[in-house]
């Protein structure tokens, strides 16, 4: 199966504020309708799901299978499931027949799927803005992957695309 993390990011590696705005510019919202419509299937945290839940986010990006990484105890829907590691999630969607999977964030998924070599390809949209505190990319956990750029896209005059293949 191929696991690919897409994420919006500042240029200090925020992927949102610590309050969940996220003031990306339409490029980059452009970029994220694009590609998150390429997946059938998508891998969350909670925290990201409820967000995206609550501002009716799963229809703009036509209502992907959702997997949703949480140790909460939570029921399972028509179109999402919950799941405790992120071990499991890869398992239960290659039973399900999906060859492709997006993981979408936040923080602390992006660093438990990055640390378990799960990881095979990395879309990071960076906007030409900093924060002085924030969500980080990866939250803080000890590991160390190291990538291959595979491609640099301007997405408009200011906001670029980097496109990596974890190594």
């Amino acid at each position: 199966m191929k696991v690919v993390l897409y994420m919006a990011m500042t240029v200090n590696g925020y992927i949102a504020k610590e309050n969940d705005e996220t003031p990306w510019s339409d490029a980059i919202w452009k970029s994220y309708y694009k590609i998150t419509k390429n997946f059938k299937a998508i891998i969350l945290g909670r925290h990201t799901y409820q967000i995206m839940k609550r501002v009716k986010e799963f229809d703009k990006i036509d209502n992907p299978f959702t997997l949703v990484v949480t140790t909460r105890p939570m029921k399972n829907k028509k179109n999402f499931a919950f799941i405790k590691t992120p071990a499991k999630a890869i398992k239960f969607l290659r039973s399900r027949g999906f060859s492709r999977v997006l993981v979408g964030g936040g923080s602390k998924l992006n660093a438990s799927f990055i640390k378990a070599g799960l990881i095979d390809e990395i879309y990071l949209d960076v906007e030409p803005l900093a924060f002085g505190s924030g969500i980080k990319l990866f939250d803080d956990s000890n590991f160390e992957t190291k990538l291959r750029l595979i491609r640099i896209r301007k997405l408009s005059k200011d906001v670029i695309q980097l496109h990596y293949k974890v190594k």
